[in-house]
């Protein structure tokens, strides 16, 4: 385990973190968007820290920034470690540089003590998680991953700007993207320290939790069709009022999660009437639906639950329906060999043991396509995240950093 240096990583942990955070479009509101003079200049700060940390580092063919941290003779295969320094807009500072920035400091922590293992560690700054820019999420991890969808490149942003032009602009080539992908026999395991998210391990009064799987999700866009009429002419029986009917739709699809015992969750993040007149009865309503769950299968039959109860709402109300699948993404399991050395790292810190289930997506999702991924959760305050009040405690951050050094040290490749 780490000698007397682990008692500071939390503290420095968080003034990395505070001057990161100083990189931002504008001060009043954190944004490090994909491919921006923001984005360089974290970059170039990142690159820093991880030179600093006894790590040969370079920029690659994406954007995102990689650090290699030899083992105890050169070439050998790595236990890889990382997360995103990207942003949302009006961010938090701790959503994804948490985790590069332990990482950063778990390995400076093993240079200033000159320990070696019998494996390399690398650590990888992914540029785009959040998809923000062109509107396309895991950017930085599909490239790593080899899964890059060159069809993005043509993607514009909200300036008309497209990601290909974007790339030549930032410096970079669209044709050598290739050159970021690894491959399974140079991977040992992924490895993502990140804030929980959520409210879980508050609750539960722990600073820490070994993550079962990232949660795979399904996006379906609705629409409902009645007819639009007089607000004061229509008899109540008489109307095909598609706005109650998405109301109905939308307590069914509440009602329909609030009650599974497994971890499923249901989200109505967007909806839009159609005329939207205060005297006008709505004719056409769009909504969307986000099902997540810790499994594909239950996920898939709660998806199949959830349209055919729409399909009756419609039904009863005389009312036009379409619904499409705009988004898709597995289940993505954390390996439980190495699930099983994130709970060993927390126990042996003194911690009680908790398991639970991202919601949220992560880098882990691409990286699966490579490597087995492992994640261990910080507990943030109030589980608020992707708003300027996400907050993760010094202590806190402290705890995550001696979980992950302690994995780092006691390492057993399957």
């Amino acid at each position: 385990m780490a000698g007397s240096g682990t008692s500071s990583l939390g503290d420095g942990i968080v003034a990395r973190i505070d001057r990161l955070a100083e990189i931002s479009e504008t001060p009043e509101h954190l944004a490090r968007i994909f491919l921006t003079p923001e984005h360089r200049a974290a970059a170039d700060l990142l690159l820093a820290w991880m030179r600093e940390a006894g790590m040969s580092a370079h920029l690659d063919a994406i954007g995102n920034v990689c650090g290699r941290y030899e083992g105890d003779r050169p070439g050998l295969p790595c236990l890889m470690l990382g997360s995103h320094f990207d942003t949302v807009r009006d961010a938090g500072k701790w959503d994804g540089p948490l985790g590069l920035i332990t990482a950063i400091c778990c390995v400076a922590d093993l240079h200033r003590r000159g320990r070696r293992l019998p494996f390399a560690v690398e650590v990888v700054g992914f540029a785009d998680e959040e998809g923000v820019r062109f509107a396309s999420t895991l950017l930085g991890s599909r490239a790593v991953a080899g899964t890059f969808d060159e069809s993005v490149l043509g993607a514009k942003d909200r300036n008309g700007l497209s990601m290909r032009d974007a790339l030549v602009k930032f410096g970079l080539d669209p044709q050598h993207i290739g050159a970021a992908a690894r491959v399974r026999r140079e991977l040992l395991a992924y490895v993502e320290l990140h804030i929980e998210q959520g409210p879980v391990l508050e609750a539960e009064h722990l600073a820490v939790g070994a993550v079962t799987a990232i949660a795979g999700a399904t996006r379906l866009a609705v629409r409902l069709t009645g007819m639009a009429g007089h607000a004061g002419t229509v008899p109540m029986a008489l109307r095909r009022d598609a706005l109650t009917g998405a109301a109905a739709c939308i307590t069914a699809i509440e009602e329909f999660c609030r009650t599974d015992p497994d971890g499923l969750v249901g989200t109505v993040g967007y909806i839009h009437a159609m005329p939207g007149a205060t005297n006008v009865i709505p004719g056409q309503v769009s909504f969307t639906i986000d099902i997540r769950a810790p499994t594909d299968p239950h996920r898939k039959l709660a998806v199949a639950d959830i349209v055919r109860r729409i399909e009756a709402i419609a039904r009863e109300r005389q009312l036009a329906l379409q619904i499409d699948v705009t988004h898709e993404n597995r289940t993505v399991p954390c390996a439980p060999w190495l699930k099983a050395q994130v709970s060993e790292a927390i126990a042996a810190g003194g911690y009680r043991v908790y398991e639970l289930p991202s919601g949220a997506g992560h880098d882990g999702m691409a990286m699966i396509d490579i490597a087995d991924v492992a994640m261990i959760f910080v507990r943030c305050r109030g589980g608020i995240s992707h708003h300027p009040d996400e907050h993760v405690d010094a202590a806190d951050a402290d705890a995550g950093a001696r979980v992950l050094l302690r994995m780092i040290e006691n390492f057993r490749p399957l």
